[in-house]
Order: structure tokens, then C-alpha cells, then sequence
């Protein structure tokens, strides 16, 4: 009695709070064999999660093209998503072939319009787990508004979905026709922070910049010029800069540090005093957990920037830093500005992947 989660290939937001998700649903049903629908790399999962899984490789969204993490080519974004769409009830055809013989209790989808139109043709219940939808996105993008049936075909698949739930930095979601909130899910550092500084090699008296660009890297970046290396330390990974210069205050880690599972991302996160970053859920859900301080810079046009920027000062000190400062170099006096913020005015607990197990479970128990 399987589930099967669609997890967008976009980013690594998508995967990372459904690794969360995931666990929560495992330990209360245990009983029940994941297999995962994504183009996430195999390597993210299996050092991600903590439980068996069955991959299907291949992807099952197009999301934005980006050239990195901060430039968007809209022209690809336009042509892959006109090809994917064009072709989508052959999709649904081939999802359906590729699942036969499989008991499915229950569709998960963080947000693939192909999870629900799937789940309707398979006759069983589908929750979607969003801050966003596709259609909301591209929306903002012109050919793609104009193009006849586009954006019809992708809410036509969304309002199959059996049930939504609305995580906190998210539009109306209105699409769907049953919307519930969800509280905040995120990754949480099991890890003292003393204890992961002294495993990386960073003294407790450093304040630390842990640069944060997600799955396209920042390749272009370079660190070794920065103003803030006499106070701060920056630590970095492979997909930010495949090299640096030798520096006492620059920290570098290989993405295979974190195979082993002793080392994870989020712990990074929890000892760092700034995220230095682009606004996506991921990473500031991870801050707003751990009241860690974000500086960001822009990333491109593209829709969910806007909400996030509005929405994430009630949550956790943040500041802008414009993309000519990023990349000259002149971080010191806007990390020591967000530093030096008071506490934000809300906070959010992070329970939002064991209620999202519970309302999966409740689901799939009103259909038996």
C-alpha cells in the first residue's frame, strides 16, 4: 500500500521539506513502502533521507530555468514548459503505465500538476504540499499567460487534488478547492552548534557567513576579495565556487562531506550567525527555525521574490543586499547591520511535516 510523492525538480526547496514530510508519515506508517517521482539528484535523497525509498527518475515538472542561482533565462523557462504541457494527458498516460501493478494509498505532489491529474486517472486521493503553484508562476510570464489553454491545462490538473496544504510564505493557493494552513516545515539541526563548528574547524568567538545559493551554485562568486574576512568567517560549498584561493577565513566544503549523513545542511545553518542567500522557502524556513539572520540579494523576475520579501520580516531579521554589492565584494556593513537587528516580531514553530502526516493519513483513512 504505497505512497508516491511528485516532488518538483526545481530547486531543492521542493525535496528538502518533503524529506521532512516523509519522515513524519513514516513513523506514524511505517508499513507503508515511499517511491519518489522527481528529478531530484539520487545523491540529495539518499543522504537526505532517513527511511527506504523506491526512485522513479525523471522529471515530472519543467519549474524556471535559471542560468544560476540568481539569473533566470525565461526564454528556456518559455520552451520547456510549452513542450512539457503540450504533451501532458500523453504524461498522464505514461505516469499511469509506469504505476501499474502498484497498490497507491495516497498521491503526495510539492507542486507538479502531473501528481493530481495522475491520482485522478488512478481513481485515488491526492494532497498537495505548496507555498506556491505553476500556474501562479508563469502567470507573471507573458507568452506563457497568452498561449490558448496553457494555464488552463495546469489548474484543470490542480483542482483534482483531494486536498491542499497552504505552507506559511504562500499566496491564496486558491486554485484548489479544499486549502488548509500548514505550519512551517523545515529542516532542524539535531547538532549542538559549538559541536558543528568544532567539527568544520571554526572558533566559537568567529561570526560566520554561510553562503547559501542552492542546486545552480553562484559559480561567478568570488570569495577571496571579500571586505568581512578580518571579522568573519565565510563558509561555502562546491556548488558555490568548484574552487578557492587558500584563506584562514574562508571555509570549503566538498558536497561529499555531508554522504555520511554526521555533517548535514541545516546543521551548517544552525551554526552560522548570517545566511547569505537568494529568498527561497528552503532556506528561510531553516532560518526562521533556528533565528539564524539572513542577508539576500535579488534573484531574477520571478514571482515568489516578492511575497517572500514581504512576508519574511515578521519572521526573521533579514536585509537586502543589491547584486552589484554581492559580487564586488562589500558584505561587511550589511552583515553587521542584520546582526545587529532586534528579534524579529513573530515566530514559527516548525511542526508543519507531523501535521502533514496526520492530515495524509486522516485522508487515506476517510478513503478505505
Amino acid at each position: 500500500m504505497s505512497v508516491v510523492f511528485y516532488i518538483s525538480g526545481h530547486g531543492f526547496g521542493h525535496a528538502s521539506r518533503q524529506t521532512e514530510v516523509i519522515h513524519a508519515l513514516a513513523a506514524r506508517r511505517p508499513e507503508w513502502p515511499v517511491i519518489l517521482r522527481t528529478a531530484v539528484a539520487p545523491s540529495l535523497l539518499s543522504r537526505s533521507l532517513r527511511v527506504p525509498f523506491t526512485l522513479l527518475e525523471g522529471p515530472c515538472d519543467t519549474g524556471l530555468v535559471q542560468r544560476d542561482s540568481v539569473t533566470n533565462d525565461d526564454e528556456a523557462t518559455s520552451r520547456d514548459a510549452l513542450a512539457f504541457y503540450a504533451a501532458f494527458e500523453e504524461r498522464v498516460d505514461a505516469e499511469c503505465r509506469r504505476l501499474a501493478g502498484l497498490t497507491i494509498q495516497v498521491i503526495v505532489g510539492d507542486i507538479p500538476p502531473l501528481a493530481f491529474a495522475v491520482a485522478h486517472r488512478l481513481r485515488v486521493p491526492s494532497v498537495a504540499i505548496a507555498n506556491f503553484t505553476w500556474d501562479w508562476i508563469y502567470e507573471w510570464q507573458e507568452d506563457l499567460r497568452d498561449t490558448p489553454g496553457f494555464l488552463t491545462r495546469i489548474r484543470e490538473a490542480y483542482r483534482h487534488a483531494s486536498l491542499a496544504l497552504r505552507l506559511p510564505f504562500s499566496p491564496a493557493l486558491d486554485v484548489f478547492p479544499k486549502v488548509e494552513a500548514l505550519p512551517l516545515i523545515a529542516r532542524v539541526s539535531e547538532q549542538p552548534r559549538a559541536a558543528t563548528r568544532r567539527r568544520i574547524g571554526i572558533p566559537s568567538t568567529r561570526k560566520v557567513a554561510l553562503l547559501s545559493f542552492g542546486g545552480y551554485g553562484l559559480q561567478r562568486l568570488d570569495v577571496t576579495g571579500l571586505d568581512c574576512l578580518d571579522d568573519w568567517t565565510v563558509l561555502l560549498t562546491d556548488r558555490i565556487a568548484s574552487s578557492v584561493a587558500p584563506n584562514p577565513h574562508v571555509v570549503y566544503l566538498a558536497e561529499d562531506t555531508f554522504t555520511t549523513g554526521q555533517l548535514r545542511y541545516e546543521d551548517l545553518v544552525a551554526a552560522s550567525d548570517v545566511v547569505v542567500t537568494k529568498p527561497g522557502y528552503g532556506v528561510l524556513s531553516e532560518c526562521a527555525a533556528t533565528g539564524t539572520a539572513l542577508l539576500y540579494t535579488s534573484r531574477g523576475r520571478f514571482r515568489e521574490y516578492d511575497l517572500m520579501v514581504q512576508e519574511m520580516p515578521r519572521f526573521l531579521r533579514c536585509r537586502y543586499l543589491p547584486q552589484h554589492e554581492l559580487f564586488a565584494g562589500r558584505w561587511k556593513a550589511a552583515l553587521e547591520a542584520v546582526i545587529a537587528q532586534p528579534p524579529p516580531p513573530e515566530q514559527l514553530e516548525a511542526t508543519g511535516a507531523a501535521r502533514a502526516a496526520e492530515c495524509i493519513d486522516l485522508l487515506v483513512h476517510r478513503h478505505e
